[in-house]
């Protein structure tokens, strides 16, 4: 937990503390509060994505835990749907602590932020599902670097984490409609503003699609690599 709370909590107190101080409001709310929205959706997905590549990977390559299982009446869609839970429980334990922190320093009041509870976790099942279809292609843990830079990295910073995408020029605020983590954010943001977000259900969708589509793509993946 020291270890997923740490990153995100440096970039919160940091630049909340830090860089809010020299900016007027942001996304019509005080930069703190802007920044924490998008806080708690990237910890949640590094979480995720963390514990579905590179400690999945462990438990499937080097230390044979999987191996260890399949010996046992359970079979490998048990062993990956497992993973997936555990990854999106534990992002769902970062997300959560982020947002006590949140509490704590009295950014939000909001009884609508108890709603970011279960989005935190549909968050965590959408990029745990994302690592494992990774995972099953990984040859090595320099693999997953591929991932961080090309997929992860630019979300952080396409999606709003750090300011409204509305500042992006327009090519990049398009690209960022497609990317998961805008619609986590948009989702979040506005309930700790105590206010209901707009297009729940669109957003929502998003993540389910994404989620779903990379947990069938690694299912067929995981039997294709470990039926070899």
């Amino acid at each position: 937990m020291l270890g997923n709370l740490a990153d995100p909590m440096v970039y919160m107190l940091g630049l909340g503390f830090g860089l809010g101080t020299l900016l007027p409001q942001v996304g019509g709310m005080q930069y703190m509060m802007f920044l924490a929205g998008g806080t708690v959706c990237y910890s949640t997905m590094n979480s995720a994505s963390f514990e579905a590549l590179y400690s999945a990977f462990s438990r499937m390559h080097a230390q044979k835990t999987w191996d260890a299982i399949l010996n046992t009446p359970q079979n490998l869609d048990d062993v990956v749907m497992g993973e997936v839970l555990w990854a999106a429980s534990k992002s769902l334990l970062s997300g959560t602590a982020i947002l006590a922190v949140i509490w704590m320093l009295g950014l939000s009041h909001s009884p609508l932020t108890l709603f970011i509870i279960p989005i935190a976790l549909l968050i965590g099942l959408c990029f745990a599902s994302m690592g494992m279809m990774i995972t099953a292609l990984a040859p090595n843990y320099d693999f997953f670097m591929y991932y961080f830079s090309l997929w992860i990295t630019p979300m952080t910073l396409l999606c709003g984490v750090f300011y409204p995408v509305s500042q992006l020029p327009q090519g990049l605020q398009t690209l960022a409609q497609f990317l998961p983590l805008t619609h986590a954010i948009d989702l979040v943001r506005p309930l700790l503003a105590n206010n209901i977000p707009t297009n729940v259900l669109g957003h929502v969708a998003v993540l389910l699609i994404y989620g779903i589509v990379s947990y069938y793509v690694a299912l067929v993946l995981m039997r294709r690599r470990l039926s070899k």
